[in-house]
Protein backbone atom coordinates (compact mmCIF):
# COMPACT_ATOMS: atom_id res chain seq x y z
CA UNK A 1 0.00 0.00 0.00
CA UNK A 2 1.76 3.29 -1.14
CA UNK A 3 2.63 6.03 1.26
CA UNK A 4 1.13 9.58 0.70
CA UNK A 5 4.76 10.44 0.03
CA UNK A 6 5.06 8.14 -2.62
CA UNK A 7 1.84 9.10 -4.25
CA UNK A 8 2.71 12.71 -4.09
CA UNK A 9 6.17 11.76 -5.61
CA UNK A 10 4.69 9.75 -8.39
CA UNK A 11 2.59 12.66 -9.29
CA UNK A 12 5.24 15.02 -9.67
CA UNK A 13 6.90 12.64 -11.51
CA UNK A 14 4.55 12.10 -13.99
CA UNK A 15 3.98 16.27 -14.16
CA UNK A 16 7.61 16.53 -14.96
CA UNK A 17 7.42 13.96 -17.93
CA UNK A 18 4.68 15.68 -18.91
CA UNK A 19 5.52 19.15 -19.22
CA UNK A 20 9.56 17.73 -20.29
CA UNK A 21 8.02 16.00 -23.39
CA UNK A 22 5.64 18.94 -24.41
CA UNK A 23 8.50 21.67 -24.16
CA UNK A 24 10.45 18.87 -26.77
CA UNK A 25 7.83 18.83 -28.72
CA UNK A 26 6.94 22.71 -29.06
CA UNK A 27 11.38 23.15 -29.53
CA UNK A 28 11.50 19.98 -31.90
CA UNK A 29 8.21 21.59 -34.00
CA UNK A 30 9.53 25.17 -33.77
CA UNK A 31 6.35 26.44 -32.18
CA UNK A 32 6.53 29.19 -29.43
CA UNK A 33 9.56 30.75 -28.14
CA UNK A 34 12.26 28.01 -27.66
CA UNK A 35 15.08 30.70 -27.39
CA UNK A 36 16.58 34.20 -27.23
CA UNK A 37 16.56 36.25 -29.99
CA UNK A 38 19.19 38.06 -31.30
CA UNK A 39 18.19 41.25 -29.67
CA UNK A 40 18.20 39.60 -26.30
CA UNK A 41 21.73 38.30 -27.08
CA UNK A 42 23.08 41.76 -28.00
CA UNK A 43 21.63 43.07 -24.58
CA UNK A 44 23.20 40.61 -22.68
CA UNK A 45 26.96 40.58 -24.26
CA UNK A 46 26.30 44.30 -24.04
CA UNK A 47 26.14 44.18 -20.58
CA UNK A 48 28.71 41.80 -20.33
CA UNK A 49 31.15 43.84 -21.69
CA UNK A 50 30.06 46.32 -19.85
CA UNK A 51 30.53 44.74 -16.08
CA UNK A 52 34.08 43.40 -17.56
CA UNK A 53 35.13 47.39 -18.66
CA UNK A 54 33.95 48.05 -14.72
CA UNK A 55 36.24 45.43 -13.43
CA UNK A 56 39.33 46.09 -15.35
CA UNK A 57 39.18 50.04 -14.79
CA UNK A 58 38.21 48.94 -10.67
CA UNK A 59 41.68 46.72 -10.73
CA UNK A 60 43.62 49.18 -12.89
CA UNK A 61 42.41 52.11 -10.43
CA UNK A 62 43.64 49.57 -7.26
CA UNK A 63 47.08 48.70 -8.33
CA UNK A 64 47.99 52.23 -9.44
CA UNK A 65 47.38 53.38 -5.74
CA UNK A 66 48.81 50.73 -4.32
CA UNK A 67 52.05 51.16 -6.67
CA UNK A 68 52.34 54.65 -5.77
CA UNK A 69 51.86 53.85 -2.26
CA UNK A 70 55.08 51.36 -1.86
CA UNK A 71 56.75 54.25 -4.07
Amino acid sequence: MPTTAWILLTGYLATTRRLIGDRARRIHTGAGDAGSNTLELVIIVLGLIAVATLLVVAITAAVTRRVNQIN
